[in-house]
């Protein structure tokens, strides 16, 4: 194998802004109007509500905040929304700084994608206890704990599903070698799906695919890239390359066509059709999965905006509406068992190939 020149590029700057230090009262809970049993928002309250990613930069997390901040205009929330997070270098320990600051910065609710495993379990503990409540999406809290509500983005199970049906669909009846790409080992979506994937393998349909591998780029474009060539050189007959991550995803495309490897390693996993398009059509990646960023920063909004006036308390079996997105009901995370953890799943995935690039 000849020896390759492997990607580097500058990291985005700090954004780490200062934390309000005036102490808002949280909102006092006011009756909703009720539709076939599900709580409509009452617009107009004052919620203060900070949206917080895994960290910056990434484009499913601006989409994230345009559903938020559509949701924020639509319900006519005079209260503030603020779209704040780590640098990529610094997620772990800024997420947990935020989280603990967000009583003092005035916030009546923590939406957090949450990047931090159970380590976040003090710094959610300590904004619960000053008044702030934490609803989270995308990346739940493993432990469960503080958290009012995770808006899952889809059931976490049929991910599994989804990766190894594209895996067959690329690789043939016949199946093949593959390894997975992840973000961090401390992301709960991330682990989850994972598992869920080795547990859909364990079935007689999925015996021809062989995982050799996960490796973790930690989400960063640079770190990605490198770790799919490593892939490639310490498996000489792997045939696939799975990224749920949708920076992963491109970052080991664009490896893969970097080396001229196409032909033999494809890349499937979770990607945006925008930033994948050239890659479907030169053959690298022909398959690919994702869902609305958009529609799970609304919902995510409306959730926790409910949740922070209490118009519902958080609790399984009660239902709300979620403007644009429809009805949902609360109810306990079966991906996360014993942990009394709730959740509503959003859904549903859209599949992304030359019949349905997305563009």
């Amino acid at each position: 194998m000849k020896r390759r020149t492997l990607l580097i590029s500058a990291a985005v700057g700090p954004f780490m802004p200062a934390i309000a230090t005036t102490i808002v009262s949280a909102q006092s809970p006011e009756a909703s109007p009720m539709a076939g049993g599900a709580a409509v928002a009452t617009p107009g309250q004052e919620v203060n509500m900070m949206l917080l990613p895994k960290f910056l930069g990434i484009s499913v997390f601006d989409q994230a905040n345009q559903g938020a901040q559509e949701a924020h205009a639509e319900l006519g929330n005079t209260g503030k929304l603020d779209f704040v997070g780590p640098t990529a270098d610094n997620s772990v320990a800024g997420q947990i700084d935020f989280v603990t600051n967000a009583p003092a910065g005035g916030y009546n609710v923590v939406m957090l994608s949450n990047n931090s495993g159970d380590q976040i379990d003090p710094a959610v503990a300590a904004a619960v206890e000053g008044g702030t409540k934490v609803v989270t999406w995308d990346s739940p809290i493993p432990s469960g704990a503080g958290e009012s509500l995770f808006v899952a983005q889809v059931d976490f199970d049929e991910t599994g599903k989804v990766m190894a049906d594209m895996a067959l669909s690329i690789l043939g009846e016949e199946g093949g070698k593959f390894a997975i790409l992840s973000a961090s080992p401390d992301a709960a979506n991330q682990n989850a799906w994972i598992a869920s994937l080795e547990a859909i393998l364990e079935d007689p349909a999925y015996a021809n695919l062989e995982l050799l591998d996960t490796v973790y780029g930690n989400d960063e474009s640079e770190e990605s890239y490198n770790q799919a060539l490593a892939l490639v050189d310490k498996y000489p007959d792997m045939q696939l390359i799975m990224a749920p991550t949708t920076v992963g995803i491109v970052a080991a495309a664009k490896a893969m066509q970097d080396e001229g490897l196409c032909d033999s390693v494809k890349v499937s996993g979770l990607g945006l059709p925008d930033e994948m398009k050239s890659y479907l059509d030169n053959g690298c990646a022909p398959e690919f999965a994702l869902w609305s960023f958009v529609d799970l920063g609304y919902t995510t909004y409306y959730a926790s905006y409910l949740i922070a006036t209490g118009a519902i308390e958080g609790v399984a079996g009660e239902s709300f509406e979620a403007g644009r997105m429809g009805t949902y009901t609360l109810e306990e995370d079966p991906t996360r068992p014993g942990t009394g953890a709730l959740r509503i799943v959003m859904g549903p995935f859209s599949v992304y190939n030359a019949d349905n690039p997305g563009v």
